[in-house]
């Protein structure tokens, strides 16, 4: 287990990083130190050809309760325009870090996740949360845009444009049922600690699973996103044919024919990385 000094733990086991925040005592609330250090994280493992997966939790009671109150809210109203647009873009900044990592993220949502948090959750590919877990776009509440941080250009994407636009303009905190049934949420489990273990489950798994053609399949879903279907059908194929040619392809069929489980390439590092890699 890697500490962090402003409120994050990293450990990476079995190509699973497991990435704890971890400030309990204010339900792992965001400093502006804080955001900066998640996204130099995000970036940095993104980069570790060890990592095939990862799970982001929180410490304690909460996933996370958005931007600290006072280390960062207080401090806002003594900005300019340019001060507050550069602090905007920093929040921005760590949900793209999340988003562009090419390995699956998994959100382990233990607890509260409200406002920067909320998002962050979004920005993960799977999200597993336990019985206690809450979700709240906050961001009207505090007489704020519900579009922040890329949230309203992720969650109709996750629960469709009806269910975002309801999230986004009232901002009202969600139980996990209610998360669930938007699809918001992909699994409950009854307490934390399962949901953890369930997560780690799911990014075990992945992470034995094939890198290259996992990475493959979150590059595309992102782009076809923007796509014609006509666009998107030669994209996929060109993807297909992309990944036959790379050696998971035959190593997993040579594992099928002879019985035995097949062992996958990882990701290059970027510098390094093959031009066929996603």
């Amino acid at each position: 287990m890697t500490p962090a000094p402003n409120g994050y733990r990293l450990d990476i086991e079995r190509h699973v990083a497991l990435v704890t925040l971890n400030r309990p005592e204010t339900l792992n609330s965001l400093t502006f130190e804080l955001y900066d250090e998640l996204a130099h994280l995000f970036e940095r493992l993104d980069r570790q050809s060890e990592v095939r997966a990862i799970v982001l939790t929180g410490a304690g009671r909460g996933f996370c309760s958005g931007g600290d109150v006072e280390g960062i809210i207080a401090e806002l109203f003594a900005r300019d325009m340019r001060g507050l647009l550069e602090f905007t873009r920093a929040t921005g900044r760590l949900i793209g870090s999340i988003r562009n990592v090419r390995c699956p993220v998994i959100a382990c949502v233990n607890g509260a996740a409200v406002g920067a948090g909320a998002v962050i959750a979004a920005a993960c590919d799977l999200r597993i949360a336990s019985r206690k877990a809450r979700f709240g776009f906050v961001f009207p509440k505090v007489g704020l845009s519900g579009a922040d941080m890329g949230a309203s250009w992720l969650l109709p994407r996750i629960v469709g444009m009806g269910n975002a636009a309801e999230l986004l303009l009232f901002g009202d905190i969600v139980d996990v049922d209610t998360a669930f049934r938007m699809g918001l949420v992909n699994r409950i489990a009854e307490d934390g600690d399962a949901a953890l273990a369930l997560a780690k489950s799911w990014a075990e798994k992945l992470a034995n699973g094939p890198a290259f053609a996992h990475a493959m399949t979150k590059r595309m879903l992102l782009a076809e996103q923007t796509m014609t279907f006509t666009d998107a059908l030669e994209a996929e194929a060109q993807a297909q044919a992309i990944c036959m040619a790379h050696p998971d392809f035959r190593t997993a069929y040579e594992a099928n024919r002879n019985g035995t489980p097949p062992t996958f390439e990882g990701l290059a590092t970027s510098q390094g990385r093959d031009e066929r890699k996603p």
